[in-house]
Formats: C-alpha cells, sequence, structure tokens
C-alpha cells in the first residue's frame, strides 16, 4: 500500500474537500459506473442520500452542488467554478439533470437530493448513498464515504477506510516517522529524497517536478484572487473578504521599520486562500480545502522572505509536507468529520512546519520536530463551523496557523532534533482525542462556537 504527494494534493472547488470535492468525485464515480455497465439509457431518476456531518453541514459546505456536478459528469479540478452554482439552479428550475454528461433525466430536488442531518452510516460520518431507478424500479445502489481531503471510498473497499489501496511497490516504504527516519539515516537522504524516489515508481522525475510546479502555480493564482477579489461571503454570515484590503495596506508599507510586517503578509496570504475557498474558487486540499490556506501561505513566506529561495527549494517544500501528511493520512485522519480540525488545521500545520524546516537547512531529525511542534500545539482542536459554513472560524485558523507553522520549523532548525515527544507519539494522541471528541464539536455545526455564535 503506497500513497503518492499527488493523493494528498489536487486540484478543486471550495469549500470543502470532504463536503464538496468527495461528494462530486462520488458521484461522479457513481455516474461513470452506470455508463460503463450499459445502464446509463435505462436510467430515469438517480437519489441521493447525505448523512452524518455530510447531512448535517451539506447545506453551507455546498455539498448539493457538488453531488448535481458529479452527476453531470464533472471533476474538481476542471469544473468551471463561476458557474456552478448557476448549474444548480439551473437543474433545480427544470426539473431535469444530465446524467454523465449525456442522458437526460427527471430531478426533483427535494425527493432526489435528501441530506438526513441526525443519520449517522456506520462506517465514516461522512457517508453518502446514491439509488439509480428505472421504469421497472431499482438498478443499482452504491455507498461511498469521504474520508477526508477528497478521498473517496467505495463501501465495498474493506472498512470503507481512510487510505486508497496501491499495490505499487515504492523503494522507500514508511508507515511512521520512525520509519522515515530510519531510512533518511540509512540512505544518507533527506525527506524530500525518500520522497521523491517514491514518486518515480509512478511516473518520471520531470513530471514529479513539473505536476508540483503545477500545484505551486494554481496556489499562487489562489492567493492572487483572493488579493483581488471583493466583497461579501456567500451564506447567511455575511462574511466580508479582508484579504483585497489588507493586501492594498501592505503594499503601500514599502520602507517600515516594524519588523513584524511579515506575519502580516504570512496572515494576507492565508486569508486570501480561504476567502477563495469559502466562495467555492479553486484552491488545491493541502491537505484539505478547510486548511488549505497554511501551506500556500508558508510556502509563500519561503519564496518571499527566504534568501536563496527557487523552485528547487519549492519542489523539495511540497515533497516533505507530503512526506508528513501521508503519515497523518495513514495513522489517523485528516477528516475533521472523523478527529475534528485538528486533524485539517493541525496536519497542515505540521505538514507546512516540518516542509520549512527542510529549505531552511533543516536535518531529518529537526524536520520530524518542527512536525511533532505544529501538530502538539494544535492538539484537541474542534471544528465548530458557524452556519456549517466554512468561514468562522475556519479562515483566521488557517492565518494563526500558518504562523504557528513558521514558529514550529524556525525552533526546529535551531535545535538538535533531540525531544521527548516523537511525531508518531502526537499522530496517536491526536487519533486517539479524536476518538474521545464529542461528535458535536466534530464537523456538525452543533457544538462550540456554532451554537454560541448567532447567525445574522
Amino acid at each position: 500500500m503506497a500513497l503518492s504527494a499527488f493523493d494528498l494534493y489536487s486540484i478543486g472547488i471550495g469549500p470543502s474537500s470532504s463536503h464538496t470535492v468527495g461528494p462530486m468525485r462520488a458521484a461522479k464515480m457513481f455516474a461513470d459506473g452506470l455508463a460503463a455497465d450499459g445502464l446509463l439509457g435505462s436510467v430515469t431518476r438517480v437519489r441521493c442520500e447525505l448523512f452524518g456531518s455530510l447531512g448535517a453541514t451539506g447545506h453551507g459546505h455546498g455539498s448539493e452542488k457538488a453531488v448535481v456536478l458529479g452527476l453531470e459528469g464533472e471533476t474538481p479540478a476542471l469544473v468551471d467554478t463561476g458557474s456552478a452554482q448557476a448549474r444548480l439552479d439551473r437543474a433545480k428550475e427544470e426539473g431535469r439533470l444530465n446524467l454523465a454528461g449525456r442522458h437526460r433525466i427527471v430531478f426533483v430536488p427535494d425527493e432526489d437530493l435528501v441530506l438526513h442531518r441526525r443519520r449517522s452510516l456506520p462506517a465514516h460520518p461522512n457517508g453518502m448513498t446514491f439509488t439509480a431507478l428505472g421504469e421497472s424500479g431499482l438498478l443499482r445502489e452504491r455507498t461511498y464515504y469521504s474520508v477526508g481531503g477528497g478521498f473517496v471510498a467505495d463501501e465495498r473497499a474493506v472498512g470503507a477506510d481512510r487510505v486508497v489501496l496501491d499495490a505499487t511497490a515504492v523503494p522507500y516504504p514508511f508507515a511512521t516517522g520512525a520509519d522515515l527516519l530510519g531510512i533518511c539515516r540509512r540512505e544518507n537522504l533527506r525527506v524530500s529524497d525518500v520522497v521523491l524516489a517514491n514518486e518515480l515508481s509512478w511516473r518520471p522525475e520531470a513530471d514529479v517536478r513539473d505536476g508540483l510546479l503545477e500545484i505551486w502555480s494554481v496556489m499562487r493564482a489562489c492567493v492572487a484572487a483572493g488579493c483581488a477579489n471583493e466583497g461579501v461571503l456567500p451564506g447567511g454570515l455575511k462574511v466580508e473578504r479582508r484579504a483585497p484590503a489588507l493586501f492594498r495596506d501592505l503594499s503601500t508599507r514599502s520602507g517600515t521599520a516594524d519588523p513584524l510586517d511579515i506575519l502580516d503578509w504570512v496572515n494576507l496570504f492565508a486569508l486570501a486562500v480561504n476567502e477563495e475557498n469559502a466562495s467555492g474558487g479553486r484552491v488545491v486540499t493541502a491537505p484539505t480545502n478547510g486548511a488549505a490556506g497554511i501551506i500556500p501561505a508558508v510556502l509563500h513566506y519561503y519564496t518571499r522572505f527566504v534568501p536563496g529561495a527557487d523552485e528547487d527549494g519549492v519542489v523539495r517544500f511540497l515533497l516533505t509536507a507530503a512526506a508528513i501528511g501521508m503519515l497523518f493520512k495513514q495513522n489517523a485522519s485528516i477528516s475533521g468529520a472523523e478527529v475534528g480540525c485538528q486533524g485539517e488545521v493541525g496536519s497542515a500545520c505540521s505538514m507546512a512546519a516540518g516542509a520549512l524546516c527542510e529549505v531552511l537547512g533543516g536535518t531529518p531529525a529537526q524536520v520530524e520536530n518542527a512536525a511533532e511542534i505544529g501538530i502538539e500545539h494544535n492538539l484537541g482542536l474542534t471544528c465548530d463551523p458557524v452556519g456549517g459554513l466554512v468561514q468562522i472560524p475556519c479562515i483566521e485558523r488557517n492565518a494563526i496557523a500558518s504562523v504557528k507553522a513558521i514558529n514550529a520549523a524556525r525552533l526546529a532548525v535551531n535545535g538538535t532534533g533531540t525531544h521527548k515527544v516523537s511525531l508518531d507519539d502526537a499522530i496517536k494522541t491526536m487519533r486517539e482525542t479524536g476518538r474521545d471528541m464529542h461528535v458535536k464539536y466534530k464537523e456538525t455545526a452543533r457544538g462550540g462556537l456554532a451554537v454560541n455564535v448567532i447567525e445574522c
């Protein structure tokens, strides 16, 4: 079983990897399966039921829109984000949708798209069931689980587990941080070298580099869009975008003597990404949409403020971050619905901290230390989105965690790499904390700030 860096970084649509990207992919999988098996022409209706966290916060996370777009054959990476809402509105008004992009069927929104706010499926909090009906009755029924970061598990996969099974043999398999450090010591490799060597099992080195630089290009475009797009974020909270005004202010501060201006820039980068995400824009899951601003913000910090930063460093940063993300994905969770926001913002903070440490010249032991600091100080973080929207407190959490990641990297790179708590210990603790956490604090909008802040 192996994970690729490109499993963790995927180009998608906001506002949520588990509630928007995952449902869109699942819906497309269902439609494509009908087409592949010659059933498409016999379908007259498709019913989708969303359970658990998907049902509880699906309205605010754009899950309905995602399902309709996926059934119509769209993918998160290529869908036109500007017309996505209009597509949903059109399907509701016309009472029709274009299944798999080529077969028109009846669509009755209140009957064919059902969000169960208090019902869950057994394998994971983010469950969804698709049913295809024809003139003679049931044609097919499938259940899928959106398990975080846009990953989708079919019910037929063993236990609907968190990871995507891949039988590819890689030269340096690792399942724990201890495994990874052992490889680095034995082979005299950096963390990024280990991941790169494994990536070559899937694609040539030039393709790995080009693919990661494309991911970086989308991150930069997202920041630029977030700095340019004014207005109010969608949903009932009426949250004003802050990134454009902050960008204008920072752009006029040349020559200021305040050394903390750098933190304002880091805050800006994170706010810009997460405001774009909240508005349904194009983002990179890193490792999720809810935490999509942290790696871009820290990577922007590296390229803008670290002397000697270059494209090679960007590639090594993303490879190192991926290694850390793989450990969270395989040994705990990156799903807010499963372990709370510690699995999203906490994991991203850890990934960014370790990655920055490497490009600052840190040893593998220091990288592991930075990653551990990044997650240790996010343990217990709840997922309590106000109004079920990925806005409050999610946007500011990304900014705070970005600064925290930079500090973690600097602490580690100025240390020896020797520390009492290992990254494996911290990940295990995160998993256990998530298991103990009450369900109302796990992306249901039924606890925390979600019930103590009045929507207006």
